[in-house]
Parts: structure tokens; sequence; C-alpha cells
């Protein structure tokens, strides 16, 4: 237990900001060695942007892996690894997380209450890639029953709306697919039935559903494992300044409750508060699609405002500038909500279904529809001309979009009347007429349309090769063939969704070492101040190899610096 708060002062061994996925590895794996750790979050919720995540982590090599019978060598991960990020290529921070986010998997999953499913098959973003793989190497958080975090529940962290159905949010894979046959198999019938209203009797009971999938889970697994180690976690206490002394970082004063605590953290504070894809200012700097910071829509918490990375730089911390990219970039379309707020919408999966094409405003495709979010984002970015707005616009026929949905339209039989009404969703009888409201090029789209319904039936896309890869396929429809990600657009009316630019997490962080501590501008260690997560500059170099590179890091990250603060704080005592 922390060593207890004595009026406007509290003293611990350890200060963790902020509660997702990095800052709660961090705090466990420090408490599980015997410090004394105090979170404090900046929110009314716990979670960060983990509890709104997919719930994905991709760490290579687990034991997880080895038992479905994958087997590879860590130089087949870091082959991929350096493909990937180019000359942004960090090998020491790389051989650390190789090394280390095995040990960590098997710490969390055997010592707390975190666990995790792989699916056999689930393809790097770039499998064909030197070192990429087919599977083995992305895992995501089994679900968990909410009911076991007791009250604390109230103040877990909210799914994103926009990925959830009546308030639930799917898990990812088998359970998508059985809402999407719903209609076409008995057995995903009854399925829907049963998880609707198992969701629907929790609601009445419990105000939410219990029922924790992805992110939600993650983030309540690892709450679950933080309580059962009586960590204290602050809610609505941001961390407003650090304290250095002789250059090092001794702790940090702490809003709480309408007034200041002075926390002194004996062995070191990690800073893990999100990232900034909030900060206006920051993204003004680094996003060049945001000359003055509003062209941007993140999907993340709104309190993700980069404070870590300001704290950090005024203690002497410096912050990654030189990555291609300084976020993992998403396409994300702009909704209404039934309440009238706004939501933003992460396009993952509908651009691979087949059917479904993406164009520019000249009504002219630019890009294989069913790569990564990062990737397509990436070639808008490029297509788009000097001087217009950097958007495209998903466009397809009424069969795909009552088969499959299409952002946040869901597919039958579930009405589309709300979405209409906003605009949110284009339709027009005929291209033109679709062409007319969306503001897309006429000529442009039909010339497109045609070309594509030329090869389609055949399952070919000779403009793009779409469904050529193979996270292109593990995306499409495996029940259509004889390319999973290919249809014509046959049959009117057509629709329309118009989609901008956004991010699941900021790469351009505070520049660590291999043990996460934080470096200065000359490359010189902070004694005192780690980083992890969205605040730590991404060991990927400014891509996006596959599903759950951010998870994966942070949660390995936070696990090497709760065991750094241990070892050194083993160290200290030895020595005294």
């Amino acid at each position: 237990m922390c060593g207890g708060e004595r009026g406007d002062i509290f003293e611990c061994d350890v200060l963790v900001a902020g509660s997702g996925a990095a800052g709660m590895a961090a705090a466990i794996t420090a408490r599980s060695r015997g410090l004394d750790v105090l979170i404090v979050e900046k929110e009314p919720r716990y979670g960060g942007t983990t509890a709104r995540s997919g719930g994905w982590l991709w760490i290579p090599g687990t034991s997880l892996a080895r038992a479905y019978g994958i087997e590879e060598t860590p130089d087949q991960a870091r082959t991929y690894l350096r493909h990937e990020a180019g000359n942004n290529f960090d090998a020491a921070r790389v051989d650390a997380f190789l090394a280390t986010g095995p040990e960590a998997v098997d710490f969390f999953t055997t010592k707390t209450a975190l666990r995790f499913d792989m699916p056999l098959v689930f393809p790097d973003y770039h499998a064909e890639a030197p070192g990429g793989a087919q599977g083995g190497r992305s895992m995501v958080t089994r679900p968990f029953d909410g009911r076991e975090l007791g009250d604390h529940i109230k103040t877990l962290g909210r799914p994103l709306p926009e990925l959830t159905v009546f308030g639930m949010m799917l898990g990812s894979g088998k359970e998508i697919i059985h809402f999407m046959r719903a209609t076409k198999s008995l057995t995903s019938a009854i399925y829907v039935v049963r998880r609707l209203s198992r969701h629907l009797m929790d609601v009445l009971r419990y105000g939410r559903g219990m029922t924790l999938t992805n992110g939600n889970a993650l983030a309540g697994r690892l709450a679950k494992s933080a309580l059962d180690l009586d960590i204290p976690l602050w809610l609505s206490s941001p961390v407003r300044e650090l304290t250095v002394e002789n250059g090092a970082v001794t702790g940090a004063v702490v809003a709480r409750e309408g007034r200041s605590v002075r926390v002194r953290a004996r062995r070191g504070v990690v800073l893990a508060c999100g990232g900034f894809p909030h900060d206006v200012a920051r993204r003004k700097k680094m996003f060049p699609h945001a000359p003055t910071g509003h062209e941007h829509f993140s999907p993340g918490p709104t309190g993700n405002t980069g404070d870590g990375l300001r704290l950090a730089e005024a203690a002497g911390g410096h912050v990654e500038n030189r990555l291609p990219n300084a976020a993992a970039w998403v396409p994300v379309s702009l909704t209404t909500r039934k309440d009238g707020s706004g939501g933003v919408m992460p396009h993952f999966i509908d651009r691979a279904k087949p059917g479904v094409i993406a164009v520019l405003r000249d009504g002219k495709r630019f890009a294989n529809e069913g790569n990564s979010y990062h990737d397509f984002v990436q070639a808008m970015m490029k297509a788009t001309k000097p001087g217009e707005e950097i958007a495209a616009w998903l466009v397809c026929d009424h069969e795909a979009l009552r088969k499959y949905g299409l952002g946040c339209v869901p597919p039958f039989p579930m009405p589309l009347g709300h979405h209409l009404r906003t605009g949110y969703l284009k339709r027009g009888d005929t291209l033109d007429a679709l062409a007319a409201q969306a503001g897309i090029d006429a000529r442009g789209l039909k010339e497109t349309v045609a070309q594509l319904n030329a090869t389609a039936a055949q399952g070919q896309d000779a403009a793009f090769g779409k469904g050529s890869k193979a996270y292109n396929r593990y995306q499409g429809d495996a029940l259509h063939g004889p390319n999973p990600c290919i249809a014509p657009l046959a049959h009117g009316p057509f629709y329309a969704i118009k989609m901008v630019i956004g991010d699941l997490g900021t790469y351009a962080g505070i520049v660590t070492d291999a043990n996460a501590r934080a470096l200065d501008a000359e490359g010189r260690v902070i004694p005192g101040l780690y980083a992890a997560g969205n605040d730590m500059a991404s060991i990927m170099g400014g891509n996006y190899p596959g599903a759950g590179i951010t998870l994966g890091p942070a949660l390995t990250f936070g696990y090497v610096a709760g065991r750094h603060l241990a070892a050194s704080a083993k160290e200290r005592s030895a020595a005294e």
C-alpha cells in the first residue's frame, strides 16, 4: 500500500499518470514486485483509449501462439519490423519489445485476470513483406464479466457508441459474423437473439451491458487486476506538473477534489496519458493534413490532449518529430447520434467488402480499399490535389449496403431512416443522382463503376488488385466468390458516405530508451521519468504493421517500466 496521504502530501514508490493499458500494466507490474503504486487519471472514468479500442495486441512469439503450433524466431519479426520502420528502425527498443513481449504476456495471463484469444489466421497488414506472417502475432482480449468489477464497473470508460449495437460492443471475429448473417442462418439468428436478450437484461438491471468485449474487456480485466492488488486509483485527478530535484523527477502535483496534492514518488513517475490526438496546437504542428489543427477528427477520448508530452518536455524530455506519420491514421465519417450529439466512426472492415469502392471528389478510385486503414489514409493524402479537402466517399449499391452495412449504417433488417435524414448517408436511384447528392463528379463516378463492373463478376480488379492480399481477403466476405472483396455495383439505389482523416492513437511521443526511461534531446536518461503507451514514441517507425501495434507495445513497455522501477528499487535498497 502507498505510504498514505498527510494533508496535501501523498507518498508512494511509483506514480502512474493514466489508466489505459500502458499505465495499468506499469502499475500492476510494479505493485506485484513489492512497490507502493498510485494511479491518477485525468478523466472521471478509467480505461482511456484502451476502453474504446478493439482490444487487439500485436506481440510475436508468445506461448499462446506456440500452443496453436505457430513457431517463429525473433529474427522473423525483427525482419518485418525493420522493413516496416525503414530509416526509423530503433533496434534497441525493437529488440526489447520482441524479447520482453512474450514474457509480459505470460506474466499477465498467469498472475492477473488478463486473458487472450488468438485466431489461427489473422495476417499481418503486410503479410507478403519480408518477415510478414499469416497469423500468430495478433491476439484479442477474451470477453469479461463486468460484474467482477463490483461498483467499479460504473466508472469504466464506455465503448465508442459508433462501434456498438444498442450500446453493446461486439466481440471481434465470429460474433460480428453472426450479426451479419442473422437473417441468413438459423444458428446466427439464435446467437444474436440470445446475445441481445442478455444485453437487454443487463441494461435493465445494471444500466449497461455486462459482457465486456474487445478494449472494454482489456480495460476491465486490467482494472480487476489492479483492484486485486489494492492499487489506489484517483479519478478526475490530472497531473499539473512534475517535481524535479537535482535533475531527477521525484513526483508530481496532482489536482484532486478541488485542491493540489503533492505526490512524492520515491522511485519514479510513469507517463501514460494517451498521446495527443485532441491537442489542436500539436496537431497543427505535426499533421500535414491539418494546417489549422482542426482538419482532423479523432474517435479517441477527448481528454487525450498531450498532457504527458508537455509534462515530459517541461522536465527536459524530448518528443520525437522525425516520423513520416505522426499518428496511426484511420478514415472516419462524421455522424449525428440520435441524441443530436456528433460521433466519429472509424472505417475498419467495410472498405474491404465486395460491392464497396472508395472514390475522390472526381469520382475516381485511388487505392485498394481492402488495405489497412493506415495505408488507405496515406493514399487519400497522396491522391488529393493540393488545396482540396482531403476526403473520400465510400460508394456501394443497395445489395451491398443491406448485406454488410456501411460505416454507422447497419445491415438489414435495421432501418436506414435516421442516417438518411441527417445526411450521413447519401442515396440516389442512379449514379448520376447519387453524385449530385454527394458532390461527386458524375461522369468520373460512372466511368469508375463501369470499369470495375467489367471484370468484377470474374473477381478481378485490374486497377488496384483489391482482394489480392491476405489482409484484404481476411476482411472481405469468405462466402463470396471468386474474390471475397469484389462484386459489381449493379442495382440501385446507390449510396455514399463521406470519409475524412482520423487516428487510432498518436505515434510522435516521448523519446525513451529500451527500459522505457525518458530521454532528453541529447539522448541522456532523465532519472525517475518513464513513458509508455501513446505517450512513448512508437517503435513502429510511423507505419502500421498489424492489428494491435499500439496495445501490444503499450502492455509490453508498461511491463518493462514497472519491472525496471522494481529492479532499481531493489538495487537502491541493497546499496543502502
